[in-house]
């Protein structure tokens, strides 16, 4: 605003229009922060969505006439009194007040368009943002309802079969499905997850399919101690367990073995989950589970959130997803 001001002064004296620069300075910020101060009252009466085109035809000519009574107050010659003493001159006093009302004006329609447009982006992006949650808690509320029936009825039917037969078989399976139950439905409750909560998840799941699978299934589990409090989106690793047991290890005729193995690279968590099962087929689609963990890094992470699948070797397949690490 004294930029602007100063602006209209220095327009004023070049044109003639006043000889003395001081005052005329002291004129122009005098109307120019009456305008201001006019335009902030009403819109704090009228509410900051009132239009321009009602706020201003009502702040200009009071903060114009106020101004220069403002100046006049200040030390300045009253322009008002002195035109009604010299009409002759009344032109030089209407085209100074039009030059600094003008400029005055259009300082605060584009800051107050500027504001508008700037409350109005913040305000979509916060809408953009909700819906992209709300839309990602959608998703993964369906990929649970799909997912933890299906195993929950596969388990209690696999103890079912065995608790006459082997009872403590059966007795392990419902302490496993226990703990399980437990961590998933602590998760359940929560916007996000931890590492730790995860793996004790997958560790119950795959303890239950080692008794399920018996000696066709080993796995093993490597995560460092102080990797465990990273922060993790929900069944994000669950998924690429269930995939490589599904798809890897129950379909190889000597089964296999199924490795998770988390690490840190610089201010990136990589998990990796990694099977000795048939391997990848180029003819089968990829699965709901993992589109899924795909869409939900892409959407978390941008960039930095990926998940890559490459063959093994001698056989199997493995599964690494990349994020931030947060929360270590």
């Amino acid at each position: 605003m004294l930029a602007v001001n100063l602006m209209i002064t220095l327009m004023l004296v070049v044109m003639g229009v006043s000889r003395d620069f001081l005052d005329t300075y002291k004129v122009c910020n005098a109307i120019g922060f009456s305008i201001w101060g006019t335009f902030e009252l009403l819109q704090l009466i009228l509410g900051q969505q009132a239009p321009l085109s009602v706020v201003a035809p009502i702040a200009v000519p009071l903060g114009f006439l106020l101004g220069h009574k403002i100046a006049a107050w200040a030390g300045s010659p009253d322009l008002i009194a002195n035109v009604a003493r010299d009409p002759t001159h009344q032109w030089r006093v209407l085209v100074g007040g039009l030059m600094v009302a003008s400029g005055a004006s259009a300082f605060f329609v584009f800051y107050y368009r500027s504001e508008s447009y700037r409350a109005d982006l913040q305000n979509e992006r916060r809408r953009a943002a909700e819906a992209l949650q709300a839309q990602t808690a959608a998703k993964l509320a369906l990929l649970q309802a799909q997912i933890e029936p299906h195993f929950l009825f596969n388990t209690l039917a696999n103890a079912q079969s065995v608790i006459e037969s082997h009872p403590q078989v059966a007795k392990s399976i419902l302490e496993h499905l226990n703990q399980y139950l437990r961590v998933s439905l602590g998760r359940t409750r929560r916007a996000s997850s931890t590492l730790g909560d995860e793996i004790n998840l997958v560790s119950a799941l795959l303890a239950i399919s080692a008794l399920r699978l018996g000696e066709r299934l080993q796995y093993s589990i490597s995560a460092p101690e102080a990797l465990r409090a990273a922060e993790l989106p929900p069944l994000l690793l669950q998924p690429l367990v269930e995939n490589a047991l599904e798809h890897g290890v129950e379909p190889a005729v000597s089964g296999g073995e199924i490795r998770i193995e988390a690490r840190q690279e610089g201010d990136s968590l990589h998990l990796r989950v990694t099977d000795t099962g048939v391997g990848l087929n180029a003819s089968s689609p990829e699965g709901v589970g993992l589109a899924n963990v795909r869409a939900r890094l892409s959407s978390l992470y941008g960039e930095r959130g990926r998940l890559a699948l490459y063959n093994h070797e001698p056989h199997g397949v493995s599964a690494e997803i990349t994020m931030p690490l947060q929360g270590v």
